[in-house]
């Protein structure tokens, strides 16, 4: 798997505002707000920098909490933990191992089979429907 690796004036091109603070400085976009929160369509969630397939719709769930949620990534070799220490919280920050792009947050509080809930920004993907 190749790294793609870009200047920060080449991201600031390709990525709206929002998706730039979102992905390449760690920020997060206000709950409820997100293209995707509340998103039901069939299709493919990729990173919105390198467009690396992420996430499948059937794995989408409604937490309630106002971000998409998953409960497992298309592929884990596609996405890299770290521990995030930020905000005087202690988290798992989600990345895309492509690009490094910020993309949420993982949380052992999901449903089965996994457990988990990825929670991810909207602004950290773009979504591909597959025609049922």
């Amino acid at each position: 798997m190749e790294k793609l690796n870009k200047t920060e004036q080449e991201w600031k091109a390709q990525l709206s505002s929002e998706a730039y603070y979102v992905t390449r400085q760690k920020g997060t976009e206000r709950a409820f707000t997100g293209e995707f929160w509340d998103h039901r369509a069939t299709g493919i969630y990729h990173c919105v920098c390198c467009r690396t397939p992420l996430f499948a719709s059937d794995t989408k769930f409604d937490a309630g909490c106002g971000w998409p949620s998953y409960f497992e990534a298309i592929d884990s070799a596609l996405i890299v933990e770290h521990i995030d220490r930020s905000h005087g919280m202690v988290r798992t920050e989600v990345l895309c191992r492509t690009c490094d792009a910020h993309l949420g947050h993982v949380f052992p509080d999901g449903p089965p089979p996994t457990g988990l809930r990825y929670c991810i920004n909207s602004a950290s993907l773009v979504f591909e429907p597959i025609d049922a």
